[in-house]
């Protein structure tokens, strides 16, 4: 999957060289969620619940509804650091309705609050596209996308989403004001 850096100041030394701060990249991989994930994503999804701003669950999980939950999906997708095995990132995959709209999948991505704006977003969108077609679904849509999430907004547009216009009005944020909501979509 994608690359992203994460700039550290390197400063010369009078030989020439590097003084330990060098320039560390994140080699970001994704792979299928294992047991072992658990803790990790139960903590990044509730990061996002505990916001308020993204997703429309009030009740943050537990280990255990954590793992009913991840296990229920369709497919669940993990963002790593290949040089830690760090979990980075999570999406949720599934039928985003049944019977003759059951082509169309939804996802939901949550990134660790600390690596935000890292790629690691660009690479779980990425991946559930992927996995989409693989699972045999047509479609890909959003059904809430929150006005204010203006970093989802640019990457969707980057990555060839469709908006589908706007429902006033449609998300209740945690401090309790409405805010508009702007469903995509991106055919497989």
């Amino acid at each position: 999957m994608g690359r992203a850096a994460v700039s550290r100041a390197a400063l010369p030394s009078a030989a020439g060289g590097l003084t330990g701060l060098e320039e560390k990249k994140m080699d970001i991989k994704m792979r299928c969620y294992r047991k072992e994930d658990l803790s990790a994503a139960v903590e990044i999804w509730n990061q996002v619940v505990e916001e308020g701003v993204a997703f429309p669950q009030t009740e943050k999980l537990t280990e255990a509804d954590g793992q009913v939950f991840f296990a229920q999906q369709s497919y669940t997708g993990i963002a790593y650091d290949a040089a830690d095995g760090r979990v980075m990132g999570l999406y949720i995959l599934h039928p985003n309705n049944v019977g003759r709209c059951g082509h169309i999948c939804n996802t939901s991505y949550a990134v660790h609050e600390t690596l935000r704006g890292q790629r690691v977003g660009e690479a779980l969108v990425r991946d559930s596209l992927r996995m989409g077609k693989e699972l045999g679904f047509r479609i890909l849509q959003f059904n809430a996308v929150v006005r204010s999430n203006v970093y989802a907004l640019r990457l969707y547009k980057k990555l060839g989403f469709v908006q589908l216009g706007i429902i006033p009005s449609g998300f209740l944020m945690k401090d309790g004001h409405y805010e508009d909501i702007i469903p995509h979509y991106h055919e497989l």
